[in-house]
């Protein structure tokens, strides 16, 4: 299989084509191996080398042999280096699987190696010190986003049909539509993140993945979802499988759209353009649509995810640095994740119970509006692939709630929907006038990732977007 072939398959038809025995798995891992080191080394996207041999993995999987790679952050294979895009944490490597690694063996994937992250997933950019700036395939000085820009920067360049990724403020969706791929955060509960923890950023850590196509992010969902004994969230499970969502009829809806993110800052206007073109054409599909923006406490959100994000930084760096032998300082370090981990030093208990007051309120007001409406359409990101170093995460001038206010100035619509839990999706329905991706999300009700992937489907096939190739792609080399 010739690595342009291979680029132009997805992760279901590669699975397809191993399964019927048109091609071998072996053949699928050597042009997936090519594809990799023909477009890394311009995009830097692979943590160290990749490893001599897949992880094992079921051989009956329904995507057994597809080639696959793993974000180095939360989701970890035993005896495997995890170093969370930290100088902190090298060598690291956890003696267990995470319950959703070990679903990535039971589903057959062909585990490759490991995508880079900014240090402790704490920027919406991916350029840590550890490892280098990992660039965007359709601009090399632009940014791929974060905190699964490594993976979304080698999905986008035809490297790997799909790949790991968790979203704690928007780190799926966030690089997905930076890189014009899928990205669907799950319901929380929907996809097991024990079991070394099961509160991450109290409760607005996600795990799942970054894919070319709605299907491929159906059928990965099918395969992983479900709770695992000790999980805090457990959700029914779906009343079919999600991979069934696809080409399926679409209910008329009641659908809301929205250009004003909750934190207040500006939008490009190319985006505002293009959220209104998919809600002109809802429209035209028989569906209910209004502009209206959700109701949102803002002080409340604000306090909620930033108290949030110190606390589980500063917890996880003190662990690190215990565990490791190691100090916290700035050759370990870099400064604003130093930051936040002395912000976090300062909170009190009752700072953290004011945050779950916050988030509370934050959820019954969301929640009560959504009661009303079926689906939500926002822009994903405020403005286009913005360039590299823009968030400069070694900024000694910012302490840690000025960093995560930079951070979110850039991505002010996605963090609300870490906090109320809510099943929501970025899809590439546009493009700027230099030629960049133009995300787009989609937010439903608690657990209705059904209703998501119905729309994005639909979607899909009325706006594709798979024509659309970065400069460095498989394709081209």
């Amino acid at each position: 299989m010739h690595q342009r072939e291979y680029s132009a398959e997805d992760a279901s038809s590669l699975a397809d084509l191993i399964h019927s025995g048109q091609v071998s798995r072996q053949e699928v891992e050597a042009a997936a191996r090519s594809a990799i080191a023909a477009v890394n080394p311009a995009i830097n996207a692979v943590v160290g080398n990749l490893f001599d041999r897949p992880l094992d993995a079921a051989g009956d999987g329904p995507f057994a042999g597809v080639p696959f790679l793993v974000k180095d952050l939360v989701a970890h294979a035993g005896g495997v280096t995890h170093e969370m895009g930290s100088r902190l944490a090298r060598g690291l490597a956890f003696p267990h699987d995470s319950v959703l690694m070990s679903r990535f063996r039971g589903a057959g994937l062909a585990i490759l190696g490991r995508t880079n992250t900014p240090e402790m997933g704490c920027n919406a950019t991916t350029e840590p010190i550890a490892n280098g700036a990992t660039r965007n395939p359709w601009d090399l000085s632009r940014s791929p986003g974060g905190s699964s820009g490594g993976s979304a920067a080698l999905v986008a360049a035809g490297a790997v049909p799909f790949a790991h990724a968790n979203d704690g403020g928007g780190s799926i969706r966030v690089p997905a539509a930076s890189c014009g791929l899928v990205g669907l955060k799950p319901t929380r509960g929907r996809v097991a993140i024990g079991p070394d923890g099961d509160c991450p950023i109290g409760g607005m850590g996600i795990e799942f993945a970054v894919s070319r196509t709605v299907r491929d992010s159906a059928a990965l969902l099918d395969a992983v979802h479900g709770s695992a004994p000790g999980e805090l969230f457990w959700l029914a499970p779906p009343a079919r499988p999600y991979r069934d969502e696809i080409g399926s009829p679409v209910e008329r809806l009641r659908v809301a759209w929205s250009v004003a993110p909750p934190n207040g800052f500006p939008v490009h206007a190319e985006l505002i353009a293009a959220v209104e073109a998919v809600a002109k054409l809802l429209t035209e599909m028989g569906h209910s649509v209004r502009a209206e923006d959700p109701p949102v406490p803002r002080e409340a959100l604000t306090h909620a995810v930033t108290t949030y994000f110190a606390a589980f930084a500063g917890h996880g760096l003190g662990q690190l640095s215990a565990a490791l032998g190691r100090p916290l300082n700035l050759d370990t370090v870099e400064a604003t994740t130093l930051a936040l981990y002395h912000h976090a030093q300062r909170l009190t208990a009752s700072d953290v119970m004011q945050a779950d007051a916050n988030r509370n309120a934050v959820n019954r007001t969301v929640g009560a509006w959504f009661e009303a409406v079926d689906l939500l359409v926002t822009p994903t990101n405020a403005e286009p692939a913005w360039p590299l170093g823009w968030m400069n995460a070694d900024d000694r001038t910012l302490d840690g709630p000025a960093w995560l206010e930079r951070v979110f100035t850039k991505v002010p619509f996605t963090a609300l929907f870490n906090l109320t839990g809510q099943p929501a999706i970025s899809l590439p329905l546009a493009e700027s006038s230099e030629g960049l991706p133009l995300g787009i999300q989609l937010v439903a009700r608690y657990g209705r990732e059904d209703l998501l992937l119905r729309v994005a489907a639909a979607l899909e096939e009325a706006m594709p977007w798979r024509q659309r190739r970065p400069r460095i792609h498989v394709a081209n080399f």
